[in-house]
């Protein structure tokens, strides 16, 4: 049970959030709404990393999912499995993203290298960097780095309140 009450979901930006979500507000979105304002920026920045970006669905939900692992996030998890599944991971590849070393190929190793450092680190090695280079424009590192950026707040923001 979640640390704080659920909202109402009334309100114009409840309204919005329903819009973004397609019609329901989730747990999540009832524990923004306590301050409606930040909800308003959240579902905003969200809604871009989610639905506005150039950075593959695929890799998107494989950061987020990873994340959801290394901050032990099991909302983030539940949440985000069905969307990776639709942008086509398996279940042998999803077991792998709960592993320390995931048997995937050395794309997605580096990807999930970079999640890990900044998740663990924050600092990530100019030589990861250099390295993803190879695998993303300037724009997609950039979306890449928001997209781990912005889920790390996600899941603490869940874990912090026990939604």
């Amino acid at each position: 049970m979640a640390r704080i009450p659920e909202t109402d979901g009334i309100g114009e930006i409840a309204d919005r959030i329903r819009e973004r979500r397609g019609g329901n507000l989730r747990p999540l979105d009832h524990m923004l709404l306590h301050s409606p304002q930040l909800a308003d920026g959240w579902n905003s920045l969200l809604g871009a990393i989610r639905q506005r970006i150039a950075l593959p669905a695929d890799i998107r939900e494989l950061v987020i999912l990873r994340i959801a692992v290394l901050n032990r996030a099991p909302y983030e998890w539940a949440a985000h499995e069905r969307p990776a599944r639709e942008a086509g991971w398996g279940e042998s590849q999803l077991a792998a993203v709960r592993e320390e070393n995931p048997a995937l190929d050395a794309r997605l190793r580096r990807v999930i290298a970079y999640t890990d450092a900044m998740t663990r680190d924050v600092q990530v090695p100019d030589e990861l960097f250099d390295a993803l280079r190879a695998d993303f424009s300037d724009a997609e590192l950039v979306e890449l780095t928001a997209t781990v950026a912005a889920y790390n707040m996600v899941s603490r923001f869940l874990v912090a309140l026990d939604v």
